[in-house]
């Protein structure tokens, strides 16, 4: 079992700055990585459905027999994270509590805001997380182009500048020293999300606390890799097209992906 790969999931590409993370934090594990394409993004679509997308693909992984699972997808976390803790015997391991802890301890004036997708503002996740820090005061915003942008491969251009301008003057009016990414999607956007914020605001991304979650928890319950051989990575994607996968992920990360499979989890309909 201590062998086994470690399963990351996401809507799309977003969750491969988790994934890459991990990597960097862990480079002795193997990863699993499954991009829901088919159904991305996630979003917009009702709590219910993205909740049984969700599960189909955790269930994907967890039958593919991965050690561990990681919902690399703040909407998804929102959605179903109690029954995927409920509903599996291996660690659940998401994003919105680890960039929650890093954003109390970063910022100075108690003023935190959050961006995310319409479904995962929606559902006050991070609100419900903020509530252990009753003296702070949170400010959210939906970003829903966010994501359709990175999933075109776009993260700079005047075009880009003027929507995160748009989305993000609430809170610079707000007078936030914190940002949390609540998409991880939004990395890919730090550029123009930082320039429209500016240098004195912090920009907290879950990827990075989100491995450090995912390192402490292989820890304690005794789960890392022993073997000496090479760690394999493996990704795959739900959707009709490998390539549109691959080359996004190329665009996004450079060319550490190598081969993309495509996969049908649960009822998702692959055109093969």
């Amino acid at each position: 079992m201590t062998d086994a790969p470690i399963g990351i999931f996401d809507s799309g590409v977003g969750g491969l700055t988790v994934a890459r993370a991990v990597k960097d934090a862990l480079p002795n594990e193997s990863i699993l990585y499954i991009g829901d394409l088919e159904h991305s993004p996630y979003g917009p679509k009702k709590i219910a459905d993205v909740r049984g997308y969700a599960l189909d693909v955790l269930d994907d992984l967890v039958d593919q027999g991965v050690k561990m699972l990681v919902i690399a997808c703040n909407t998804a976390s929102a959605a179903m994270l109690r029954d995927a803790r409920e509903r599996y015997s291996v660690p659940v391991v998401e994003v919105i509590q680890p960039a929650v802890r890093r954003a109390v301890a970063a910022t100075q004036n108690r003023r935190v805001g959050v961006i995310g997708t319409a479904g995962t503002i929606n559902s006050r996740a991070y609100e419900d997380a903020f509530a252990a820090a009753p003296e702070l005061q949170l400010f959210t915003a939906a970003c829903p182009r966010f994501v359709e942008f990175v999933e075109s491969g776009v993260t700079t251009g005047a075009e880009v500048l003027a929507v995160a301008e748009e989305y993000l003057a609430p809170l610079r009016e707000a007078d936030i020293d914190t940002l949390v990414l609540g998409c991880t999607h939004y990395p890919f956007l730090r550029g123009a999300i930082s320039y429209v914020m500016g240098e004195k605001v912090t920009l907290v991304s879950s990827d990075t606390e989100t491995a450090n979650d995912v390192y402490r928890v292989l820890v304690s319950q005794q789960l890392e890799r022993t073997a000496s051989s090479p760690p394999s990575y493996h990704y795959e994607a739900t959707g009709p097209s490998v390539s549109a996968f691959l080359d996004l992920a190329h665009r996004l990360i450079g060319r550490d992906i190598d081969a993309v499979d495509l996969v049908q989890t649960g009822t998702m309909h692959i055109i093969r």
